[in-house]
């Protein structure tokens, strides 16, 4: 960490994980945690679908220590976060709770969306009255997508709803929907964070079921609509795809730039659609350079 980070930490208005709550829909709340200097240019971190804010740790507090406030979001009906009764979350309940959220952030303000968070920020941008957004990161989500990638995140996610005997179960299955045949060492602690235990003592998944009804897949891969809420983007906007994906192409990451001329993209060639897990030092670093150029007041010189 630089002298100046730690001078910043110092002070009393640095945040370092500390708790926010947020409205949610129905009247649920959301759980985020905050780091960095309160009122500096933000970020907010949102994380793909069965995941929660816990995905973004490391990213957040190397945003923080840089000088941003970064906010990691638990979505509705994951983490933390409250489940609304009527188990709506469709994609136009998730894009105003984003661009909801979004209004009580101080600005500049950036948003980082892997998958579900990413398609959650695209929509919002759609919205009639649209939140204020001064970049846009995509992670390994754009509006055109590989059906067959898709369904294999479904698989994955519909998978053993009875839920896992023991920890080591649930890194089996996490390891081989990454192609790998066990699970990679230490990671047992950080997948805790992901599960939960039921009444049954069995270990399921932190997030409601329910998000994996129908309806609230209805729009997800509808690439038309994703396209028509970027007509006419112009803040920079960056997409960060794993190299060993099967969810977004090269050919889908060219269909985002020939739509949004401010568009770019990197490949990490050794992440798969898990980018921020599988290459979080080298993902993490390329963040942080284009929101320094992004926002570049928000840099540490």
């Amino acid at each position: 960490m630089s002298e100046a980070a730690r001078m910043r930490r110092d002070e009393p208005r640095w945040q370092a994980g500390v708790v926010r709550g947020f409205a949610g829909p129905a009247g649920t709340e959301l759980v985020a945690d905050a780091y960095g200097p309160v009122e500096a240019p933000t970020v907010l971190l949102l994380h793909g679908g069965g995941q929660t804010r816990h995905a973004w740790g490391t990213t957040a507090r190397r945003l923080g220590e840089g000088g941003w406030q970064a906010i990691a979001l638990d979505m509705p009906g994951h983490g933390d976060s409250g489940w609304p009764e009527d188990g709506d979350y469709s994609m136009p309940v998730l894009a105003r709770t984003v661009a909801a959220v979004l209004g009580e952030l101080p600005r500049p303000v950036a948003v980082v969306g892997a998958s579900l968070g990413g398609l959650a920020a695209i929509r919002a941008i759609g919205l009639d009255e649209p939140p204020a957004i001064d970049a846009l990161v995509l992670v390994d989500v754009a509006p055109r997508t590989e059906a067959e990638g898709v369904q294999r995140i479904v698989d994955f996610m519909t998978a053993h709803p009875e839920g896992f005997a023991t920890l080591e179960e649930a890194a089996l299955h996490v390891a081989r929907y990454k192609g790998r045949e066990r699970p990679e060492a230490g990671r047992l602690e950080g997948l805790k964070k992901n599960l939960r235990r039921n009444a049954a003592g069995r270990w399921v998944w932190h997030w409601d079921p329910r998000l994996m009804h129908a309806r609230n897949h209805d729009g997800r891969g509808d690439a038309q609509a994703l396209e028509r809420a970027l007509q006419g983007w112009r803040q920079p906007i960056l997409l960060v795809r794993g190299g060993r994906s099967d969810v977004v192409s090269v050919d889908g990451a060219r269909a985002l730039q020939a739509l949004v001329p401010t568009a770019r993209f990197v490949d990490l060639a050794e992440a798969g659609h898990m980018v921020a897990g599988d290459a979080n030092d080298e993902f993490t670093q390329t963040i942080i350079d284009f929101l320094g150029e992004a926002m570049p007041s928000s840099a540490i010189r």
